[in-house]
């Protein structure tokens, strides 16, 4: 087995990646930079590679530093969630991943519910675009969105939803927006991570290609929202993640509910010896109860 570098190592070289300050690292650790920056060269020496940049501006990541820091990162955040739960006896965690825009546009408004329902349950939340590596323990569900191809895994889909062309009442007016004719005459907004795409949507409804060119662009859905809802454009979204914008009025379906490419892309993914855990099988139950009313 390869021999681990020190904790103290580690730690450091986290903290100066985190921070791009030698300096502000040192203080936040409650060190000398000139410590940290002993520990970091020896931290490089073992790895045999160099993981900080350094010039005259500051310090920047190297790409192998880039690539070792989202490794890193997790498992340090792991072991101090893990230390934390065993020193205030905490046995119940659960560590949930997940997309951006789902954990904040659908699980946010609906996790007061499971706290209540499981107030034993410690639950600890990260989302991002990157997937969690399950593999490392660091996280016992990931809710991933895409194409599913994570073999290995035990993969289930949250629900079918509906994607289809969003705006403001008042843009839709300004517009005069009734046909799909007239959409490329108007500003339309593009997610650029969603797997449906305006030139999926143009060949399902119409006879026009998608325009290659868009008012803005956005890798995350609630960023498109939101500028739909500012009027800026129109917005291809999912009726799921977006049910909150229209329940309030904030948004409405231009051309109705039957213009919507019906699609399977939010995904509950983890290995299938967490679902043993009961902190794991208690949610998994819960979200599964969620999604039915989805």
């Amino acid at each position: 087995m390869s021999a681990l570098p020190p904790v103290a190592n580690l730690l450091a070289f986290e903290a100066v990646a985190r921070r791009r300050s030698f300096a502000l690292a040192a203080a936040e650790l409650h060190l000398t930079a000139s410590a940290i920056s002993h520990q970091v060269a020896r931290l490089e020496a073992q790895l045999g590679v160099r993981l900080f940049e350094r010039n005259a501006h500051g310090v920047r990541l190297s790409e192998a530093g880039e690539r070792y820091l989202l490794r890193v990162g997790g498992a340090l955040s792991t072991l101090i969630s893990a230390t934390d739960d065993v020193r205030l006896g905490v046995g119940n965690s659960l560590y949930l991943h997940s997309a951006p825009s789902i954990a904040s546009l659908w699980l946010m408004p609906r996790l007061g519910q499971f706290a209540l329902a499981h107030p034993q349950i410690a639950l600890n939340l990260s989302a991002s675009h990157v997937v969690s590596d399950l593999g490392l323990g660091q996280t016992d569900i990931d809710i991933r969105y895409g194409v599913p191809d994570w073999p290995g895994l035990e993969v289930e889909a949250l629900f079918e939803e509906p994607v289809l062309p969003l705006a403001s009442e008042a843009f839709i007016r300004m517009h005069r927006l009734r046909k799909t004719e007239q959409l490329p005459n108007v500003p339309l907004i593009q997610s650029t991570v969603s797997v449906v795409q305006w030139s999926d949507w143009f060949a399902r409804f119409t006879s026009q290609r998608a325009p290659e060119r868009f008012a803005l662009r956005f890798d995350r859905a609630q960023m498109a929202l939101d500028a739909a809802t500012q009027g800026l454009g129109v917005a291809l979204e999912s009726a799921v993640i977006a049910a909150g914008h229209l329940a309030d009025g904030r948004l409405r379906p231009v051309f109705g509910a039957k213009r919507a490419v019906r699609v399977q892309a939010h995904f509950l993914v983890y290995p299938a010896r967490h679902a043993a855990r009961a902190p794991v099988a208690i949610f998994l139950e819960w979200l599964r109860g969620q999604t039915r009313g989805a």
